[in-house]
This record gives C-alpha cells, structure tokens and sequence, in this order.
C-alpha cells in the first residue's frame, strides 16, 4: 500500500507547506503494518510449503531477519531524509546521477509490476467461478480470455486513478482493517476447528533440504510478502518522536506481518487433509488450490469462511492495484522532474493526476502478462527488482556515514558499521535466490531501462535541458561490476536453471564475499561531502516546483 507522501498529488509552489510532527507510534505502525500485509498471504503460504515442505517456517525466518537488517538501515537514512521516494533517492544523494537514475529506474520497475500481481491474485481466487475457470490454464497460467480480463482489470485501476487522489485515500483505510482482519479471521477458525500436527513431520519436515529452504524465501513470495515497512520511514519527517517511534514502528510492522504470516503458515499446513500431499509436497493438490485459503476451507467444510475469503481475495488485491498504479504514475513524475524521463511526464490535470505516467502504468502492466503470465513468476521478478531497489539503500548508509559523519540523524543505528554491510550480503543473496530464469528477465528490463532513461538522460545534457541531470560516471563505477557480477554467479549458480557449476553453500560464500567488496569500494568512490550536500540541496528545490 502506498505510502501518504505517495499519495499526495505532486507538489508545487502553491500546494506546497512545512511537515508538521503530529505522526504518532501508531500512525506510523499502522502505515507499515498495513502494507505490509497485502494479497501476498493469499498465495505465500502454499507456494512456500511447495517449495520447501513444512520447513518453510525457516523460510519466513529468514526472510522476516533479512528484512529487518534492511529496515534498520532504512530508519537512520529516512531520519536524515524525510522526503517521498525515498529509497530510490538515497542513492541519488551519494553515488549521483547514474545511480539515481538506475535505482530510480529499478524503483519503478518495482512499483509497475504490482498492479499486475494483484491482477494475478485476483483471477486466481475468481476461478472459483465456473465463468472465470477458463481464465487459467492448469498449470496457473492466463489463458487468451484470461489475458484479456487482466488487460481489462489494469484499465480499470487507471481508469478509477483519473477520479483523483482523494477517492483513491477515502478507500485505504477500510481496505487495510480487510487486510488484517480476514487473515486473522482464517488463522482463528482453522486452529479452532481442523489441526493436524501430524502434518508436519509425516513427509519429513524437510524434504527438500536447505536448497528448498532458501530457494523459497524468493520464489515463494515471503520476501514480496514481508515488503512495505518502508511506509513509516516515508513519514519520517511528520513523525513527533522519530528517533524513538520510527525504528520501533519499522520493527513492529515486520514482528506482525512475520507473526501473521507464520501462522497463516502453521494453520495451513496443519489443516490440509493428508490427501492432498499424500505424493508429497511439491505434488500438494486438492480442488480449489487455485485459490489455496478458500479451497481449503472449502476442502474443510467451512463454507462461510470461503465467502468471506473469496470476497477478500477480489477487494484487497484490487485496493492494492489501485494503490500502486497510482504510485507508478508518481514515480514516473519524479523521474521527469530528476531529468531522468521527458518532461511530458511531469503533466497533470485539473485533479493532479499524471496523465502520461498513468497510460504507462497501463501499457506496462500489460506487458508484463506477457513473459511473467503467472502469480509466482511474477513474484520472483518483482523480488528481484524490489530488493535490487533495496540494495542501493546499505551502500548509501555507508557512504553517508563516512561523507556526512556530523549531519544531524533522528535515529542512529547501532553497530551500523556492521549491520550496513551484511544488510546488502542478504540483499544480494535474497537477489541470487530468485534464480537465473528470473535475473535473466530482469536483466533484460534494466538493459531497457538504460536504454530509455539513459538515452534521454544523455539527451537532455547535451541539449542543456534546464532539469539534465550530472550523471556521476565515477561515484556509479562500481554499479554495473555488481549487476553483471551477480548475473554471472546466477548462471552459474544452482537456483532457476543455473548452469550448477557453484554447489550449494560455495555460491552462497561467493555471493557474500562478491557483495562485500562492493560494499566497500561504493563508499570510497561515492560523491565527496560538497557534492553530496548539492545534490540533496537540489532535490529540495525539485520537490519544491523548481528546476
């Protein structure tokens, strides 16, 4: 769910004021807790158990640790800078133009393939229907009458976009109580009525070893699931005691999303009849697995549960469609003003709504049915490129650390010096996991990217255009040794089709030690102290309407 800054139709010098500190503990919980929690949960549970049998419980483990050491470099870094958009600008700040460009650009791809997942969700759950059983195809993918409901629902989500912001925020709030309710709601009645602790060590508890485990923090969607604590650090500079409310708001929404999903874990494998894994856990299967929660209670005999979970499987994916196209188009904006996207991006209407951005959201969305035609496999890119997103924030943490020592910080990490580092390692492990099929594809949208921003980018500072960004060649030397770098550990590694040259645990140590000298070498050659202050001194005059 998009964050208030998000939501805000995009400033200029007439709409523009000072932040007010009145954000409190659990406003900025809330915020987090309730992106947090999103259609994720719908699918999480059985994809993860598929992945990595009952273990997958160390799944979620992990996935909720990962997130947290990124969330804790996130509070320090959104304490010094309270602005929108902020995990895709830290590096902006430190590296300069070629690294704000392409984590701009890898925050985009993020924000444009959500709407498209939730489209997913909610054909997968609508094929409880018989008129919408023809959407899919057995093994989960759309059919062409299925491809063109997905085209016709991302309309949809543009379309309600163009009635304005404010009817989008009318709608936020009853939808997140939905979010957290329904879930807690299925977590009670199967506990209650159908639990079978057997369940969990009749196959093994571990069928498919530590691979299964960890291939399945990203391709099940745990760490898609887990996404959004970010939302509190977005309202940091409205936070009335940031220092103490923002790292305790970060780590409260991850301890209830993890809490949440953890059980939805334990209730789901505890309630399924030994029928439906009988040949095992990667052959889970029973009727209405298309829309695991609601088959299940109807596997169960709790057929008002199913209602109640079909309705929730269309409305919350739907308000979190909504929520991200608006964010796209958003971010697309912000691209504009950086100089980094034609400035046509930059043009609303009478309601403040990006036009241009929107149709793109649109055409995107679109496009991505097409190689990614399935929940999971959308999920794996999506990982990919919210983590490669993520990453960029460590590195800045780092460079601000050494560049920016006495500058004024609401919250200041403890052990950062350590925490930073290991923070990127398991962004880039989270990265290497979701395997060479998906980084294969999700190189190929950063070559596009470069292509489409770069090349205006480039344009525009030879023109002299008024908003032509300073690309910042050597503070960004380090950025396509890492992107290529772990592309390359992919292909050879053991997860989605890698070639299996480095075995199990050796990949892993190699991803490690690969991401720690980038670690080290980003911060020495990131900006100097005077061109940092330059930079975050410009983007202050960009959100104020300037140029």
């Amino acid at each position: 769910m998009a964050s208030v800054d998000q939501l805000a139709p995009p400033s200029t010098s007439k709409n523009r004021s000072s932040l007010r500190r009145n954000v409190g503990l659990i406003g900025l919980l809330w915020a987090s807790a309730g992106s947090i929690i999103g259609s994720g949960w719908l699918y999480g549970a059985k994809n993860a158990v598929v992945a990595a049998g009952p273990a997958a419980l160390i799944s979620w483990g992990i996935g909720a640790v990962a997130i947290v050491l990124l969330a804790f470099v996130h509070a320090e870094l959104g304490g010094m800078f309270p602005v929108a958009g902020g995990t895709a600008r830290y590096p902006h700040y430190a590296f300069g133009g070629l690294a704000g460009m392409s984590f701009g650009w890898f925050a985009w791809l993020q924000a444009a393939t959500v709407a498209p997942i939730e489209v997913e969700a909610m054909i997968g759950y609508a094929g409880h229907w018989h008129f919408a059983k023809s959407f899919l195809n057995d093994n989960g993918t759309l059919t062409t009458s299925g491809f063109i409901v997905a085209v016709i629902l991302m309309g949809v989500f543009v379309a309600v976009n163009f009635l304005g912001v404010s009817v989008l925020a009318r709608t936020n709030s009853a939808a997140t109580w939905l979010k957290i309710f329904v879930p807690l709601l299925a977590i009670f009645t199967l506990a209650a009525t159908h639990f079978h602790s057997s369940n969990f060590t009749s196959h093994g508890f571990a069928p498919f070893g530590s691979k299964g485990v960890l291939a399945a923090i990203s391709t099940s969607g745990i760490v898609f699931a887990l996404l959004g604590f970010e939302q509190a650090i977005q309202l940091a500079g409205e936070s009335r005691n940031p220092k103490r409310d923002i790292p305790r708001a970060v780590l409260g929404s991850v301890a209830i999303g993890t809490l949440i999903y953890v059980l939805l874990q334990v209730v789901f494998i505890g309630a399924l009849p030994g029928s439906s894994f009988a040949k095992g856990w990667d052959k889970l299967d029973f009727v209405g697995i298309s829309g695991p929660f609601a088959g299940l209670a109807t596997l169960v005999g709790l057929g008002w549960l199913t209602v109640v979970l079909y309705f929730d499987a269309i409305v919350s994916p739907g308000g979190t469609g909504l929520i991200y196209t608006t964010s796209t188009s958003r971010i697309s904006y912000g691209l504009s003003k950086n100089g980094y996207a034609p400035r046509v991006f930059e043009r609303t209407d009478a309601r403040g709504v990006p036009v241009y951005g929107l149709i793109m959201s649109f055409v995107t969305g679109v496009v991505c049915f097409l190689p990614f035609p399935s929940w999971q496999q959308l999920v794996g890119f999506i990982t990919s490129a919210s983590v490669l997103m993520y990453a960029g924030a460590p590195l800045a943490f780092g460079a601000m650390r050494r560049r920016l020592p006495n500058r004024e910080r609401s919250y200041r990490l403890p052990l950062g010096g350590v925490l930073s580092p290991l923070a990127f390692i398991v962004a880039s492990l989270i990265i290497y996991w979701s395997g060479w099929q998906t980084l294969e594809k999700l190189g190929e949208a950063i070559v596009l990217g470069y292509l489409l921003l770069g090349g205006y980018a480039l344009y525009a500072c030879k023109k002299g255009l008024p908003n032509a960004p300073r690309i910042s060649w050597k503070s960004a030397q380090w950025l396509p040794v890492y992107l290529l770098g772990i592309g390359v550990i992919s292909w050879q590694g053991t997860f989605g089709g890698g070639q299996g040259n480095l075995p199990m645990w050796t990949d892993i140590a190699v991803v490690a030690v690969f991401s720690l000298a980038i670690y080290h070498w980003a911060i020495r050659v990131a900006l100097p102290t005077d061109a940092i202050e330059q930079n975050i001194e410009d983007i202050e005059v960009v959100d104020a309407g300037g140029h």
